[in-house]
């Protein structure tokens, strides 16, 4: 079952034409990759997800429901997580601090207090890092930050945008082994993703896009043995 659609795409900044009648299809359960050089329109396509930019044609549907001209807070109180690039945490108030933000709607003290375990499940080392500053902390923590402030409201889709950018070899495995683990838990993913062998290698299903369009879509493991895809984005 289709989760999340989006219907011939097109975004613009200023006169810049960034997606290009885009489609693509995220079903309940799936992790879905997007794939692409720096500047293809990934970032762009999570934002006009959601409505950080907005599509100028085309349409957005989530569980069914047309959210092509929602708020992005509205979108957000559907259960799109976004995760940025860049991570964009609070860097002056702490980890706790950080998560409670994430869960700026949810009025049940409980119910917060539930997500953070939840997350400290996922993160044991933020735990550690309970009452310091996000700032202060390393990227790879700010990372696990971020991605653990987007769980915390239980979104129906989490949508992470280069998530390993700028980490180590090895944290990075720990981040897409937890990508793994939320989804075996039936966390449905949209990853945008620079390193396209890893991605892959989580991923149901992936997508190509190339100056704003998508130009071949498969199953993962079938990208991952398309020489075409192995020349351009795997070697």
């Amino acid at each position: 079952m289709a989760l999340l659609e989006l219907h011939n795409v097109h975004t613009y900044y200023g006169g810049i034409h960034a997606l290009k009648g885009l489609s693509i299809q995220v079903n309940q359960g799936e992790v879905v990759t997007l794939i692409g050089s720096n500047g293809a329109g990934k970032s762009t396509t999570l934002k006009t997800i959601c409505g950080q930019t907005r599509a100028r044609e085309g349409k957005i549907l989530f569980d069914g429901k047309d959210i092509t001209q929602m708020r992005t807070h509205e979108i957000a109180l559907l259960g799109i997580a976004h995760v940025p690039e860049g991570r964009r945490i609070f860097p002056k108030l702490t980890v706790r601090e950080n998560l409670e933000m994430g869960a700026f709607s949810v009025t049940d003290k409980n119910l917060i207090e539930e997500g953070i375990e939840r997350a400290f499940r996922y993160f044991p080392r933020l735990k550690e890092r309970i009452n310091q500053k996000g700032g202060t902390m390393s990227g790879g923590e700010q990372q696990m930050l971020a991605i653990a402030r987007g769980l915390m409201m239980k979104p129906k889709i989490l949508m992470l945008d280069e998530p390993s950018m700028g980490l180590a070899p090895i944290l990075v495995e720990q981040i897409f082994d937890i990508i793994t683990e939320l989804n075996k838990e039936g966390m449905t993913i949209l990853l945008v993703e620079q390193n396209a062998n890893q991605a892959l290698s989580v991923a149901h299903r992936g997508y190509v896009i190339q100056t704003g369009e998508i130009i071949l879509q498969d199953e993962a493991a079938t990208l991952l043995a398309n020489p075409q895809v192995r020349e351009a984005y795997l070697a």
